[in-house]
């Protein structure tokens, strides 16, 4: 089973896309986006939770990844696809 994929975002964010861009590319059929641009007390409920002010803030399953440019790193590292599919990672142990 997938982990749910959320991200927090703003309308107008090129960061977001980017970070939407390389989740439908690594097979992220649904990614739940929590507009903070809409409203100020989401955006602070944001900062309380993962301690950033940016977006955007993402999460894949508990795990709090961070931003885009912490969401590459990990592409780049080779984790992310580990990550988005525990199910796969169990099975080679």
């Amino acid at each position: 089973m997938k982990p749910q994929v959320v991200m927090y975002s703003t309308a107008v964010c090129p960061y977001c896309v980017m970070a939407e861009r390389l989740l439908k590319f690594k097979g992220v059929e649904e990614i739940e986006k929590i507009r903070v641009d809409l409203d100020p007390a989401v955006r602070e409920a944001m900062m309380q939770k993962t301690g950033r002010r940016t977006v955007p803030q993402i999460y894949i399953g508990d795990t709090h990844v961070g931003g885009f440019d912490d969401l590459s790193a990990l592409d780049r590292a080779g984790k992310l696809d580990a990550l988005l599919n525990p199910d796969l990672t169990n099975n080679n142990e």
